[in-house]
């Protein structure tokens, strides 16, 4: 593990955990380490089908799998009603469970991810602080749940670097993270960080607007960003131009990726492979701090039991979906770490019957049982 003062749990839970009413915590000068970043900017002219993947960095394998774990998994996966996968990397024994584990699968918002750990890379090496103040005006708005919006006003919103981060990690706001992205140097520099970390089979698309306007069959304009002007401009579209601008996308996801990588992304986040200690305590109690996926993985977690993760849901059209997904790392009560990856590619399955593959997947591995079905809303992407 690299080297970095490592905080004191209570200071950094202090930094992550999402405020309501518009507040954004100010983590203060303690990350350190200040240097000048070059101005990035995404393009927004670029094409959005990402660069090839490099080959991911096998992590060991010191126990074998259990074999009723592995029946099972095989088995949800195996008879779910649609494109899904579903991967298991045991953080601290190296065995791996999985099905449809190679798949390239939707990401959606779960590819929030590798924007957190791209700004969290930057300040490792001094490019950033949390601290650094950011301006949000009416030209970062994006669309869909970005809670931010409310609070840009006049001039703009100011914040943080560590504000947009919690924002973006524990509500899913895609104005906060399509921020980040435009702060490190865009689609670009997340691809750097993916390719010299060699996450394997991770894609990452073009920004939250240019991938959600492709996927719908529109072409961008910003003032899809105002209110419902991108849910209205959709809505103008024909269905046939909606529905073949949907399969282009779930045939060749621009932000797809493969269960498996991204549980051995989880899994050696969450060993010190990849940011410093500092930095990776903050990445994963931020990610602990999500208010998301209230009936995904977390719904079959048994007392004692905790979870880091991230949701993602993509758009729907008559009745088809194209990603809905849970990923994480789940820490059992002796203390091992599990990282978990459930992702939906492609069915028309109703949202109950998703939010139960992913609760028992979980469920399979915690001994839990799956929870009840509660209602999601944008919040959970």
């Amino acid at each position: 593990m690299r080297n970095g003062v490592l905080l004191g749990l209570a200071g950094v839970l202090a930094l992550v955990v999402a405020c309501s009413g518009g507040v954004v915590p100010n983590p203060g000068a303690n990350y350190g380490g200040r240097a000048p970043l070059a101005a990035g900017t995404q393009d927004a002219n670029g094409p959005i089908v990402s660069l090839p993947v490099p080959v991911a960095r096998p992590l060991p394998v010191t126990n074998a799998a259990p074999a009723g774990l592995r029946a099972e998994v095989d088995r949800l996966i195996g008879e779910f009603p649609g494109k899904a996968g579903a991967a298991i990397r045991a953080v601290d024994d190296g065995w791996t469970v999985q099905r449809g584990g190679a798949l390239s699968l939707p990401q959606q918002s779960v590819s929030k991810l590798w924007v957190a750990m791209t700004v969290l890379s930057q300040r490792d090496a001094g490019k950033l602080r949390l601290d650094d103040p950011v301006l949000v005006t009416t030209n970062d708005l994006t669309l869909f749940h970005q809670p931010i919006a409310s609070l840009v006003r006049g001039e703009g919103y100011q914040t943080t670097v560590m504000g947009l981060l919690t924002r973006a990690l524990t509500q899913s706001d895609n104005t906060a993270n399509d921020r980040l992205l435009r702060l490190v140097g865009g689609p670009s520099a997340v691809r750097a960080f993916i390719a010299e970390h060699q996450l394997g089979a991770i894609r990452f698309g073009p920004g939250e607007r240019l991938l959600q306007s492709g996927t719908a069959g529109l072409t961008w304009n910003q003032s899809m960003a105002m209110g419902r002007g991108f849910e209205a401009a959709r809505a103008r579209l024909a269905p046939e131009v909606r529905a073949a601008a949907m399969q282009r996308y779930i045939d060749n996801p621009p932000d797809g990726a493969a269960p498996l990588a991204i549980a051995d992304a989880l899994a050696r986040l969450a060993r010190g492979d990849l940011l410093s200690e500092t930095s990776t305590r903050v990445m994963l109690d931020t990610m602990g701090a999500s208010v998301t996926g209230r009936a995904r993985l977390r719904a079959a977690l048994p007392s004692g039991w905790t979870i880091a993760h991230k949701t993602g849901t993509g758009q729907e059209l008559a009745g088809r979906n194209a990603g809905f997904n849970d990923v994480g790392l789940l820490t059992a009560p002796d203390g091992k770490r599990y990282a978990v990856a459930v992702m939906i590619g492609d069915t028309r399955a109703p949202m109950r019957v998703r939010q139960q593959l992913i609760q028992n997947v979980a469920a399979a591995l915690t001994g839990g049982h799956a929870g009840g079905t509660v209602g999601e809303d944008a919040s959970d992407g």
